[in-house]
């Protein structure tokens, strides 16, 4: 007589696990590649001395000093010193630079003589970050240039230096970075990258072990163990998994706040609730897949795009606020949207737990989604149909 009840059908998924390859492979092997891949590629918090070329065809003592500074600029670093526009570009299209600044000829001679030369300068925003940061020092360099040289013609006419700064800069502009003064990019891209990936694995391994039910007709003896309640299957099923996530959950936590470093200005009481609900609500959100698409090859071809997608809309790469409305909708579906909003009010800026609190009940409502199609999945598994 085969064994029914939760404790039987939590023993079998435990057998699965352990007996499975693959599960192994997405249960360990992946989420921790990727925790520590992300995390070591982050070390350093931001991008220093960026490799970038300059092209001087001036030569005079103007356009070498514009050149020493920036190379003294800190994210830049200048490897070459290009004859020509043609050499740069070559440069830069194979690689070997991000950007390049040209200073043209006759630079020192017209800008005395008050003709405006044009500074140009070309970054490949095919590389976004290190171009980004080129091309924000490539300004900050030309404009430091001009300054300097409105100041030197001021003080030659016998204009006082004291005098020129107010029309040169008449705001000065103190910037404080809140939350992240070191402005490092590890801290805000790592914690919404490493749940992210979380994310994207609990998706793909819990429609995977629920699609394989149906695969290989093993739904039946499930629900026969189960006494028929689809409630009871899915929860004995997946109690092992939603363990060992939690404590995958546990040391990504541990390992970011704690390895890392990376600021913790709140509680730790509510950053581990956090993490614990937001395994519940993945997996919440994943077999609200597996009830509207009961297959396993279309669940796991929406839990993988919608995973992969999560990077982008769920705000990581491009603010909500800049997104066009009926994109921006699509980041409030996802459980790992209010994991990054509860790290911001707790970890960064230290809040109260009661400007968070929508955001664990966002969890909650994600944990309940199955209760929507569970007489979907119910059906399916009592009269499982395989479609490849």
């Amino acid at each position: 007589m085969k064994q029914s009840g939760f404790r039987a059908i939590f023993i079998r998924s435990l057998l699965q696990i352990v007996r499975r390859p693959v599960y192994w492979v997405g249960f360990f092997l992946l989420p921790l590649f990727g925790f520590f891949l992300l995390t070591n590629e982050m070390e350093e918090g931001l991008p220093e001395q960026v490799p970038a070329a300059i092209i001087d065809k001036d030569g005079s003592s103007m356009s070498r000093q514009v050149s020493q500074t920036l190379s003294g600029m800190q994210n830049v670093d200048i490897i070459a010193d290009c004859n020509s526009f043609t050499e740069g570009r070559h440069k830069m299209q194979e690689g070997e630079i991000f950007g390049y600044f040209l200073i043209p000829e006759n630079f020192e001679r017209d800008l005395l003589a008050g003709r405006s030369p044009s500074i140009t300068f070309y970054t490949n925003m095919t590389y976004y970050v290190p171009a980004s940061l080129l091309f924000k020092t490539f300004k900050a360099t030309a404009l430091y240039t001009k300054a300097g040289v409105m100041l030197n013609v001021a003080e030659a006419a016998g204009i006082d230096g004291a005098e020129v700064m107010p029309l040169l800069q008449p705001v000065n502009i103190q910037a404080r970075g809140i939350g992240n003064p070191w402005l490092n990019y590890g801290i805000y891209l790592c914690n919404g990258f490493v749940p992210g990936i979380l994310q994207l694995m609990i998706f793909l391994i819990t429609c995977f072990s629920l699609g394989q039910e149906i695969k290989y007709h093993t739904s039946i003896q499930l629900m026969q163990m189960a006494n028929g309640s689809i409630w009871r299957a899915l929860a004995a099923k997946l109690l092992p998994q939603t363990i060992i996530w939690m404590i995958i959950a546990i040391f990504m936590e541990s390992w970011l706040f704690g390895w890392n470093h990376y600021p913790m200005h709140g509680s730790w009481l509510w950053i581990t609730l956090s993490e614990l609900m937001f395994v519940l609500a993945c997996q919440g959100l994943a077999v609200f897949f597996f009830g509207v698409l009961p297959n396993l090859r279309m669940s796991l071809s929406v839990s993988a795009l919608i995973g992969i997608l999560s990077f982008s809309i769920a705000a990581f790469s491009f603010p909500v606020e800049s997104m066009y409305p009926a994109i921006g909708i699509f980041s409030w579906i996802l459980p790992v949207r209010y994991n990054y909003l509860i790290y911001v009010d707790q970890a960064l800026n230290g809040w109260d737990i009661y400007y968070s609190r929508i955001w664990f009940v966002a969890y909650i409502i994600f944990m309940v989604l199955p209760l929507t199609v569970g007489w979907n999945i119910k059906r399916q598994f009592n009269h499982p149909v395989y479609a490849p």
